[in-house]
């Protein structure tokens, strides 16, 4: 494998970590409204 391949290996693991970090942040965003929602309900009901 020539090093111009390595680094265009490298570069695509290095975007695709990037879009998985996106995608967690988002996915852990997305839960933290859904846990404030949530308790918002349940002090109406109570």
């Amino acid at each position: 494998m020539k090093i111009t391949e390595k680094i265009a290996n490298a570069k695509k693991r290095i975007d695709e970590l990037e879009r998985l970090i996106k995608y967690w942040n988002d996915l852990e965003h997305d839960e933290a409204k859904i846990v404030n929602l949530t308790m918002k309900n349940e002090n109406k009901v109570a």
